[in-house]
């Protein structure tokens, strides 16, 4: 049911479905033949679960990566008919729920193998699994020496099928591969080793696909770049800047008002106008995902004209300086955060060098309570 616009927030995420459809055709065709398991973990990267995680199975893709069970059971109530590839570790607390949804969680402890065969046993079902191994990451998985026993106790265990095996990159992104020859080094020697134990072997990011392609096995699992956005400013592969951004957050001015010079502005009255001013107000704050360290410091595009962002950004509203549109803007008009407004453009690289902090935080920290919006 769409939201009434009556009531709905001013705000909004418009998700470009057409640039999420052209970013995964650069990444299939870097990869091959071999099948994508794109990311839609932390709300798909913050562009909308459900709504990404619809296209991409429309589009043929039928294995996803979730972070956490309760993303995948979400994504299912919602009527989403995919594989969930559940990628932290779990407590053997939640192997039933595993089980009983048909989930495939990332095992790394003998404790979780026997739990989710126990669970298996009860419910007489066959639960499939990927064995993580930590090849420098430092997070979780096990170490390339003890992957064989692991593997023989899975074969002990009834109810245990072992679909992947996988590992994870932890430096692919910098100019220097080094490391990141290092770790594929390691995984291709116990994937070598393990080839007849195994049907998937998995290990490529986004960042690999372009720049390591001797890291594709048998599936790669990108994340950010399907969102089109680059894994990092340094990567060598030129097809980079094929991807597009798939998100655009706007919002709309709600309130406006003439101040005298002088004038404090929102709490704590950090910000005092130099000069008569003309000041918006727009209903998008912390609450929403702009980050109160912002105050201050932020540009948004209204009328395609770059206005500084003025006092402390508030849980529900912020101020915009709109002086230099004075007479040509009034309530109701758009207000842009990321995206392109006339011959200008916000990107979410800017917002994150501003805040010393990568793309990937500003995206996933925008609040569930701004719509996502798909444009077709």
């Amino acid at each position: 049911m769409s939201a009434d616009p009556r009531t709905s927030h001013a705000s909004q995420v418009r998700i470009h479905l057409a640039r999420l459809t052209g970013n995964l055709r650069l990444l299939q065709d870097l990869a091959g033949e071999r099948p994508l398991w794109p990311a839609i973990k932390a709300n798909a990267y913050g562009h909308g679960a459900a709504l990404v995680a619809r296209h991409l199975v429309g589009l043929g893709y039928g294995t996803l990566c979730v972070a956490h069970a309760g993303e995948a059971l979400e994504l299912k109530q919602a009527g989403v008919d995919a594989t969930f590839v559940v990628l932290s570790a779990a407590l053997p607390e939640s192997a039933e729920a595993f089980v009983e949804h048909g989930l495939e969680p990332v095992v790394c402890t003998l404790e979780m193998l026997e739990a989710l065969s126990r669970a298996a046993g009860r419910a007489r079902r066959r639960v499939a699994v990927h064995v993580k191994v930590d090849t420098g990451m430092g997070r979780i998985g096990i170490r390339p020496g003890e992957v064989a026993g692991f593997l023989a106790r899975c074969r002990e265990l009834p109810g245990l099928r072992v679909r992947g095996l996988m590992s994870h990159f932890s430096r692919a992104d910098e100019a220097d591969k080094a490391c990141s020859r290092e770790q594929l080094e390691a995984f291709r020697r116990v994937a070598e080793a393990t080839r007849a134990q195994v049907e998937v072997r998995h290990l490529a990011n986004s960042a690999a696909l372009f720049d390591l392609p001797e890291s594709l096995f048998d599936a790669a699992r990108p994340g950010i770049a399907i969102y089109g956005l680059a894994p990092s400013p340094t990567l060598a592969n030129p097809r980079v800047r094929e991807l597009r951004p798939v998100l655009e957050w706007t919002t709309r001015v709600t309130f406006l008002k003439e101040v005298a010079a002088g004038t404090g502005l929102s709490y704590g009255h950090a910000f005092h106008t130099a000069r008569p001013s003309l000041i918006a107000t727009i209903p998008l704050g912390y609450g929403d995902g702009l980050a109160r360290s912002l105050s201050n410091r932020l540009t948004l595009l209204v009328g395609g004209t770059r206005c500084p962002q003025v006092g402390r950004i508030t849980m529900d509203q912020s101020l915009v300086d709109v002086t230099a549109l004075r007479g040509r803007v009034a309530p109701g008009d758009e207000v842009v955060v990321i995206g392109r407004q006339g011959g200008e453009e916000l990107t979410a690289d800017e917002l994150a060098a501003t805040l010393g902090t990568i793309h990937y935080e500003i995206v996933t920290a925008i609040a569930r309570r701004v719509p996502r919006v798909a444009v077709e």
